[in-house]
């Protein structure tokens, strides 16, 4: 699982030594046509990069899958919040409506005629009136009877208690 990569240097001390050799001779001749050398050196790849890399790529893949999950559960609860506010208004204007529905109802219009249609019942005349005098002159006195034993022996502690007081 190891793997190799390889990397090339270019090496041009050389090639600048005979750069400025050339200038210091001021001859007219002419460098020699040498590529400079490249040289090959192998590196090798540490096998415990590879895994760094993808466990932080798994965590990073985590961490992301969690905010949009979380952010998919916050989406749902506003829609559901949404549709229940929604509800929410429905029912009070069907409230409204039928309040004002009952009130028109208790009217006393409605009522009498409701009465009238349905209980099958009419308006009184003067003729079924009928007055009832009562004297005001009979007038029941209840005699006031004698205390009994127990009402004289509570009445004398009172009396004994009053006494002491003061």
């Amino acid at each position: 699982m190891a793997e190799r990569a390889s990397i090339y240097y270019y090496d041009d001390n050389r090639y600048r030594a005979e750069a400025a050799e050339y200038a210091r001779s001021g001859s007219g001749q002419r460098l020699p046509e040498e590529r400079p050398q490249i040289e090959m050196r192998r590196t090798e790849v540490r096998s415990g990069s590879v895994i760094a890399i993808i466990l932080g790529s798994l965590v990073a893949a985590v961490l992301l899958g969690s905010v949009i999950y979380s952010l998919d559960k916050r989406n749902t609860a506003y829609n559901k919040v949404a549709a229940l506010n929604e509800q929410l208004s429905l029912a009070e204007a069907e409230n409204v409506r039928l309040q004002s529905e009952l009130e028109s109802r208790m009217s006393a219009k409605h009522v009498e005629e409701y009465a009238e249609n349905v209980l099958g019942m009419k308006k009184i005349d003067s003729s079924q009136i009928t007055y009832i005098r009562i004297q005001t002159d009979d007038v029941v006195s209840i005699p006031q009877q004698d205390d009994g034993l127990i009402a004289k022996v509570k009445r004398f502690f009172e009396s004994c208690v009053e006494y002491f007081r003061g």
